[in-house]
């Protein structure tokens, strides 16, 4: 009696074994879905725990601080900046504490200021607060060697605290700081006094507009400061050039300008001079470039230099520095809810961050009095006009007398007003009055690319 074997072919299982894979493949994806389901728990749950936490009294920011970073004591979650050192959380313990968020797209101008600010915190010794950077990524994003590299650069520049990996923060806090203190990928500082209480949801603005001297960087503290502010010089340029400062003790007349248009600040800058020397007053003159605009703005600048049209900010870190600062008092009133429209001081500022987008413009001030804030066609318009307000000059003062002759131009020729709020901004006003008429503006989506600085798209 013989038997014939032959063995089964690849993939030729009985039947009970296709249905046992089956069984165990439908398993697996229940298995994968319950975890998931326990995660999306965890998160929710963590979510409100960090809520709630915001609305306890705490004895120091301890518990606030392990919640949003790190909760356990198995790693040392911090790079000391100035050692480069791992460090605890308990190097913070009891400290006023800023938390700079953002992602790996922070501004080189941003970081560069910022470590100006707080190292002037640190003169003779002084440490009136800690700053901590919290990257912030998407945690569906690759990490690759180029954005490791990127990470660890930018790192290594902080002279402050970090987090010493993204990875470190986990998504419900990531979810929090982006639902509840509404970052947008722009970079917010966060303000939480020694005992854990959230004292400003975004302090960025108050520590471009007025640095250390905002200290402790609450919302009482900004409203403070805006209490005592004027429309002057000083709020505009703010120390970015001693020249300036000196020229204002001297009680000189001083115009302010900016634009991109070559043509203009020629025939701007020429008439200005020429007014000046028929007037017979001391006029100086300063240019700070156009917003967003660095590589033009550097064409321009050399084109001031060669044909000795005055003076301008040579650093384009300043120019940078000083448009951020304008955008900011604008933006410190929309986040505070005070964007009052009948505050003389916020139209003004207003007017200037429109003129800018709309052309050029110029302020005239009278040492620190500003007199005139206009467009650059209406001020160049009662520049070449000199000869209709001369006889003026004498009777009510150069700069009265181009205020007068400027205001008539003005209301004759209205120029257009806009307002652009990037999306990363967070809180953005619905309705907004135009400074010059006290219309209820127009709001429009826009898309912009103005071919300045083109990087490539970067996954964070």
């Amino acid at each position: 009696m013989s038997f014939s074997y032959q063995p089964l072919r690849y993939g030729s299982y009985p039947p009970w074994a296709h249905k046992l894979n089956n069984i165990l493949e439908h398993l697996r994806k229940q298995l994968a879905a319950c975890y998931h389901h326990i995660d999306e728990k965890r998160n929710v749950e963590t979510f409100q725990m960090l809520k709630n936490l915001f609305e306890m009294i705490h004895i120091d920011n301890m518990k606030v601080l392990r919640a949003l970073i790190y909760a356990k004591d198995d790693i040392q979650p911090l790079i000391d900046g100035s050692s480069k050192k791992r460090v605890h959380l308990d190097v913070l313990r009891r400290k006023n504490v800023l938390l700079l968020i953002s992602g790996l797209d922070i501004l080189n101008e941003e970081l560069s200021i910022i470590e100006k600010i707080y190292k002037e915190s640190r003169k003779d010794g002084a440490r009136q607060y800690e700053l901590v950077w919290v990257p912030i990524m998407d945690h569906s994003v690759q990490w690759s060697d180029t954005v490791n590299e990127k990470f660890n650069s930018m790192q290594s520049s902080m002279p402050w605290f970090t987090v010493y990996h993204p990875s470190v923060i986990k998504k419900p806090v990531i979810r929090f700081i982006k639902e509840v203190w509404h970052y947008r990928n722009k970079p917010i500082l966060v303000v939480l006094d020694p005992q854990g209480k959230l004292v400003c949801p975004n302090a960025i603005y108050m520590m471009w507009i007025w640095g250390n001297n905002a200290f402790p960087f609450t919302i009482l503290r900004e409203e403070s400061l805006w209490r005592e502010e004027t429309w002057r010089l000083e709020l505009l340029v703010n120390g970015i050039d001693p020249v300036i400062l000196n020229w204002i003790k001297e009680g000189k007349y001083i115009f302010l300008y900016g634009g991109d248009d070559i043509e203009w600040v020629r025939k701007f800058t020429n008439n200005a001079r020429a007014v000046a020397q028929a007037a017979r007053v001391p006029l100086e003159m300063f240019y700070v470039g156009k917003n967003n605009k660095t590589e033009k703005i550097r064409r321009l600048m050399m084109t001031i230099t060669v044909n000795n049209l005055g003076y301008f900010l040579e650093d384009v870190t300043t120019i940078w520095f000083f448009w951020t600062r304008i955008e900011s008092m604008l933006y410190s009133k929309i986040q505070l809810g005070k964007l009052d429209d009948h505050d003389p001081m916020m139209q003004e500022i207003k007017k200037l961050l429109s003129y800018d987008r709309e052309g050029g413009w110029a302020v005239l001030s009278n040492g620190s009095n500003i007199v005139v804030n206009g467009h650059s066609t209406t001020i160049l318009q009662a520049l070449v006009e000199y000869e209709l307000w001369k006889d003026q000059v004498p009777v009510k003062g150069f700069d009265l007398a181009l205020e007068e002759h400027h205001k008539k131009i003005h209301g004759i020729s209205h120029p257009c007003c806009r307002f652009d709020f990037p999306v990363t901004m967070g809180r953005i006003h619905e309705t907004m009055k135009c400074p010059e008429c006290n219309h209820t503006m127009e709001k429009f989506s826009t898309f912009l690319c103005c071919h300045d600085e083109v990087n490539p798209d970067m996954p964070f």
